[in-house]
């Protein structure tokens, strides 16, 4: 709980590039105890405040008020590092308090040594009282066990040598052992894995620090922010609550806004057929009207162009067979990453994949669609297979092109699945591109427009087996609902790869646990059900090993037998009866469909016949699928 005491206060701020106008008029604080984030569209300038807040760029109007001694933290969403220090060395020379305390103690203790007089023993008590002050003593431990959790573990590793990534954990590293009194946090979770995002859930929630924060992680905002900012057309709104209250508060308002555009909508019409009479604007009256007038149509041609769109491509056909991977093993030398791996995939399927960083998701990847050789085993691709295989790189274009170019060298024109088609400037506006935008040089576009340009040209190009390689980095939260409503469109295969959880509950029916070691687990369910699964069985490990210890120390202990299991089903026939539904739905969804076929009265006699003889076999796979599941329902519930 906040305080009351004020750490920061900002007061009309402005910010602008040239006569580009970034934000202006913002005014919001941060309580002590406020864990607080920042959410907007890109564009908006997210990134900019936080710099503005840090110190580390100058506002063109306003104030950025900060309490007086307050310590502040910040992690930026790119840390440039200097590449010729090792890790070590970047964390000892830092400049902030606790770092310089360090270096005052060490400095006593070698001046005392060398001559121990009244002034060297004095210069050695301040040192320590402020080691004892600012509870230095475990720093080394601390940033060891920090540094760890976050996967970095050579302390001499050279930062010359570390990926992007690797870069990133070191600055957060390095901010969260600072133990500042503000952390301002950009994207904190890129670059991490699921169970260093979960680690560091657990240590903010635990922390005292107060947070400014900008993140596209749902679960990981909604867990640890007790306060939103939002800013929405211009306008800042503020949610003292979660993530879910937020997204309740939102929705509210918008139902307000899209009421009161209602009732705009019916003063247009009514002032449009008063216009059409060609008033003469003679009187005071009849001026203000027609002023009113124009007003009330910018509102309502404004509210028109943001209306959205039913968006779903026109997919590949796709055939009965998919991709079947029998028996397939890949390594590094000792670095396995698939061992006699077997799956073969149904239509329509939406899988998941999950794994510490270096487990080889990417590889399996590149391996399934041929990008990369394997050892052993067979990969048969069905031939009506097309795949849109989104890299974690981004988008490969020449820095001169401009945004529509790329696009448009790929299509004028983008077919949907009802028949229609969207121009590729439609499109770009589709993914948040404005007109000014679509002719920006793809050179100057930031990373997160790279990534959702990317992301397009990878959907154009109607795959009807989508693979997503990490595609929520650096995409803010509305440019994420419009890539989940895409996703949920979409009617092929799926796989995804990310750490944004919130993300891929959304959007798939199972997952492929990477484990290590070439161990690759079917996990169907949600990922809070993967955890809990994962908890119990950690939980189940430590039992038994303290059943070892006990044995051997020959102390007994009485432990609750576990409980059986209410199921009677294989791990295999589990699986079957959760796809079985869907499967049985997705059938009654084409009976539907030739019913209304033979319906309409526009096949002729041959057409008739062979309609009616794939009804009568749809009607017997339905039957046969729909046993299959009530025998399998019994057999759980038993």
């Amino acid at each position: 709980m906040a305080s009351g005491i004020t750490y920061l206060s900002v007061q009309n701020l402005a910010k602008r590039y040239g006569e580009e106008t970034l934000f202006e008029g913002l005014t919001f604080g941060v309580s002590r105890g406020d864990k607080t984030a920042l959410v907007a569209e890109n564009g908006t300038g997210k990134s900019t405040l936080l710099k503005i807040v840090a110190g580390i760029e100058t506002a063109d109007g306003g104030e950025v008020m900060l309490k007086n001694g307050l310590k502040i933290g910040y992690l930026p969403q790119d840390p440039t590092l200097n590449p010729e220090q090792s890790i070590e060395e970047y964390i000892s020379d830092a400049n902030t308090e606790i770092i310089n305390v360090i270096k005052r103690y060490e400095a006593a203790v070698h001046a005392q040594a060398e001559d121990y007089n009244e002034e060297t023993h004095e210069a050695f008590d301040k040192a320590t009282q402020a080691m004892h002050r600012l509870e230095a003593w475990d720093y080394e431990n601390r940033m060891k066990e920090i540094l760890s959790k976050l996967d970095i573990h050579r302390l001499d590793q050279q930062i010359e040598s570390l990926s992007g990534g690797e870069r990133k954990r070191v600055a957060l590293a390095f901010a969260l052992l600072d133990d500042p009194d503000l952390l301002i946090l950009d994207e904190p979770t890129n670059h991490l894995d699921l169970d260093m995002i979960e680690w560091l859930e657990k240590y903010l929630q635990k922390s005292t620090m107060s947070l400014l924060m900008v993140t596209h992680d749902r679960y990981f905002l909604d867990r640890i922010c007790d306060h939103i900012i939002e800013l929405d057309d211009d306008t800042l709104y503020h949610h003292k609550g979660n993530y879910g209250y937020f997204l309740m508060k939102r929705a509210e308002r918008k139902q307000v806004e899209a009421s009161t555009m209602n009732k705009k909508e019916q003063l247009f019409k009514k002032e449009l057929n008063w216009m059409r009479k060609s008033p003469r604007a003679r009187t005071t009256k009849s001026k203000a009207r027609i002023q009113d007038f124009y007003q009330v149509q910018d509102d309502v041609m404004g509210q028109e162009e943001e209306q959205e769109i039913d968006f779903a491509i026109n997919m590949s056909r796709m055939g009965n067979k998919i991709l079947e991977v029998q028996n397939v093993s890949k390594s590094y030398g000792d670095l396995v990453i698939l061992d006699d791996f077997d799956y073969t995939f149904q239509a329509g399927e939406r899988i998941g994949i999950i794994g510490k960083n270096g487990a080889g998701k990417s590889t399996f990847l590149n391996v399934i669609t041929g990008a990369e050789s394997f050892e052993s085993g067979e990969i048969d691709t069905g031939e009506t297979i097309v795949y849109g295989h989104y890299k974690q790189q981004g988008i490969d274009a020449d820095d001169d092109m401009r945004a529509i170019e790329v696009v448009k060298e790929v299509a004028e024109y983008i077919e949907m699945s009802d028949g229609n088609k969207l121009s590729a400037s439609g499109f770009l506006e589709h993914f948040m591109f404005t007109r000014d935008m679509q002719y920006t040089p793809v050179g100057k576009l930031s990373g997160g427009e790279r990534r959702r340009l990317g992301l397009m040209m990878t959907l154009i190009q109607n795959p009807n087996f989508l693979i997503l390689d990490e595609p929520t980095n650096d995409l803010d939260l509305v440019t994420l609902n419009k890539l989940e409503e895409f996703l949920m469109n979409f009617k092929g295969c799926l796989i995804i790869v990310s750490h944004d959880r919130f993300f891929m509950d959304k959007l798939v029916d199972h997952y492929f646990v990477f484990e290590g070691n070439g161990v690759i687990n079917d996990h169907i369910g949600t990922y809070s059900e993967y955890r809990d699964k994962k908890l119990r069985e950690e939980a189940e490990l430590r039992e038994q090993k303290a059943k070892k210890r006990e044995a051997k120390s020959g102390v007994p202990k009485s432990v609750p037998a576990k409980p059986k299991s209410k199921s009677g089903l294989t791990h295999k026939e589990r699986k079957e009866y959760q796809k079985l539904e869907k499967v049985i739905q997705k059938l009654e969804e084409d009976k539907k469909a030739l019913e209304k076929k033979m319906a309409s009265g526009d096949l002729d006699t041959d057409e008739v016949h062979k309609t009616s003889l794939k009804y009568g076999e749809l009607e017997s796979e339905i039957e046969e699928k729909e046993l299959r599941w009530m025998e399998l329902a019994e057999k759980e519930e038993s």
